[in-house]
């Protein structure tokens, strides 16, 4: 069988996640991986979770937690979630929420209900791959998103226009950005929303670091400066909020949400249908009980954490960098964005670095929807020691003086 005869025109833009190639790396314990922007195991609330599944599967919520629900998903948490909202001036109800099997579904329910074949999707320059990935099946043109200089309006939709299309939608990743750990201001948020107006689009705001803040002032999220222009009202509002428990309690429930208007989360719901009906009963009651129970504190715990090896692997990056190399300085989440000098090319250099110094990162290209971006390359530190982060960016510096030199 020949299967590549049969497979639809948009399989061929679906590939293989370098970050989760990268990630079986973590499986050889002399290499120093700086590479999967995940959590730290040693951080899940493991025994409040124990607790939660052992209440629920031997009381009365056993049942329910078992058997079929709601597209939309489970009501408690969804309410409790509004309470969250609330927190970050985002004043909704529950039928705003829908509950979908971690933010990556969301983004890929979203690409499904608004890109048709050679419309457009403005994205930023880089940009989270996870969300080309779930995008390219839908067979979207790109087109450049910079929220402090963007162009005229005219030249997006004449360029969609070029492509076969129109554009659909902006997206980006305000806080603390996967994979430049950069924060848009305020006024590129209101540049970001001056151009969906004129163009009539949507944004989705991809939320999934919003609670790791550690230094900075807070900004105020898209869909919150939407609502304050639109009379406080969220179903006069263009933007899809894409949260996540994955960074703060567990990314094994496979659990996130989406906060728009409600006829899109009415269109969404349709989709979820009939994909896969409803993200797991038994997973959302826990996540909702154990949320209800510490999430303040689970935030405040990995906070301190992760501040603590941002600042470890801004300071060896200080100490061990050659000059001509530049990064971001995050006021949080989990990456540092390199930009090494012209001519370098992250892929070989990973090449190098794993060979030769034990040592990974995930290159920067993957995250270009053009293509570009060769010279860079991103750090997460979110599961590494001090030793860890001090001994392999020192490996890495060395790794670039050794490659400038020659």
């Amino acid at each position: 069988m020949e299967w590549e005869k049969i497979f639809a025109s948009r399989a061929s833009r679906m590939k293989a996640s370098e970050i989760r190639e990268l990630l079986k790396l973590l499986e050889q314990p002399d290499i120093i991986s700086f590479a999967g922007g995940i959590p730290d195991a040693a951080l899940f609330p493991a025994e409040e979770f124990s607790k939660a599944y052992a209440e629920v599967l031997t009381g009365p919520d056993a049942v329910p937690a078992l058997q079929y629900s709601v597209s939309e998903g489970y009501k408690p948490l969804r309410e409790w979630l509004v309470g969250e909202m609330g927190k970050l001036g985002i004043p909704c109800a529950p039928d705003n929420i829908f509950i979908v099997s971690g933010s990556q579904q969301g983004l890929d329910y979203i690409g499904k209900v608004l890109l048709s074949p050679k419309d457009t999707a403005l994205v930023t320059w880089p940009t989270y791959m996870g969300a080309l990935g779930a995008f390219n099946a839908y067979e979207p043109n790109y087109d450049k998103l910079d929220p402090m200089t963007n162009r005229e309006p005219s030249t997006y939709a004449e360029k969609a226009a070029q492509g076969g299309g129109r554009v659909k939608f902006a997206y980006c990743v305000p806080e603390f950005s996967n994979p430049s750990g950069e924060t848009i201001p305020r006024a590129g948020r209101e540049n970001i929303l001056n151009l969906a107006e004129a163009l009539d689009i949507a944004v989705v705001e991809d939320a999934a670091y919003q609670q790791l803040r550690y230094s900075g002032e807070t900004v105020k999220p898209i869909l919150a400066l939407d609502i304050e222009r639109n009379g406080g009202d969220i179903d006069k509002t263009r933007t899809l909020y894409c949260g996540s428990f994955s960074k703060t309690l567990a990314p094994g429930l496979r659990l996130g949400y989406i906060v728009a208007a409600q006829d899109v989360i009415r269109k969404l719901v349709l989709v979820k249908q009939a994909s896969d009906l409803h993200s797991s009963t038994v997973n959302q009651v826990v996540m909702g009980k154990v949320a209800h129970k510490i999430f303040d504190a689970q935030v405040e715990k990995i906070r301190k954490t992760y501040s603590h090896r941002r600042d470890r692997m801004l300071e060896a990056m200080t100490k061990y960098m050659p000059v001509g190399v530049e990064w971001t300085k995050p006021e949080g989440g989990m990456f540092v964005w390199v930009t090494l000098p012209k001519g370098f090319d992250g892929a070989s250099l990973l090449a190098k670095a794993v060979r030769d110094h034990r040592i990974a990162f995930v290159p920067g290209k993957a995250f270009h929807a053009d293509g570009t971006g060769e010279n860079t390359i991103r750090l997460s530190f979110s599961c590494a020691s001090d030793d860890a982060i001090e001994t392999g960016i020192s490996r890495l510096g060395t790794l670039i003086k050794s490659e400038m030199a020659g």
